[in-house]
C-alpha cells in the first residue's frame, strides 16, 4: 500500500492482494462505483455497488471498525469518489490500486456473466 494525496487528504491505494485479505478478514467494506451494467457482467463477490454517477458521501456507511475502500475499473473513478469524500471531509481514504483490472490481473476471484447461459460463473482464483 502506498499513500498519495487527494485534495489534501491522505489516500491508502491498496494492492489487490492487499484488499482480497482484508476483505477475506472481514475488515473492510469494499464498494464498487462502476456502472451498474459493468457490474452485472463481472464484479468481484460480496462487494457493494454506488456508481460514481449517483455517488454520494453522505449515503455511505460510518467507518466504524471497519474501512470503506472503494474500486473500479481502473482507479480513475474511484480517485473521483475519493475526491467527492475528501472534500466532504471524510477520512480515512481508500481504493483498489489500478481498480478491477488489477484485481483481475493478479489473479483474484470474481463473478461473471457466462456468456453461453447469461448465468453466473465464478472465476476462481489462480492457482
Amino acid at each position: 500500500m502506498h499513500v498519495e494525496d487527494v485534495n489534501g487528504a491522505p489516500a491508502e491505494c491498496w494492492s489487490p492482494e492487499d484488499v482480497f485479505n482484508a476483505f477475506e478478514r472481514n475488515e473492510i467494506v469494499l464498494i464498487d462505483v462502476r456502472t451498474p451494467q459493468e457490474f452485472a457482467f463481472e464484479h468481484i463477490e460480496g462487494v457493494l455497488l454506488a456508481p460514481l454517477a449517483t455517488f454520494s458521501p453522505a449515503n455511505l456507511p460510518t467507518q466504524d471498525g471497519k474501512r470503506i475502500v472503494f474500486h473500479c475499473g481502473s482507479g480513475m473513478r474511484s480517485r473521483k469518489v475519493l475526491e467527492a469524500c475528501a472534500a466532504a471531509g471524510m477520512t480515512p481514504l481508500a481504493h483498489l490500486d489500478g481498480g478491477f483490472a488489477a484485481w483481475k490481473t493478479a489473479g483474484l476471484p470474481y463473478i461473471a456473466t457466462d456468456p453461453a447461459t447469461g448465468g453466473i460463473r465464478r472465476v476462481a482464483r489462480a492457482a
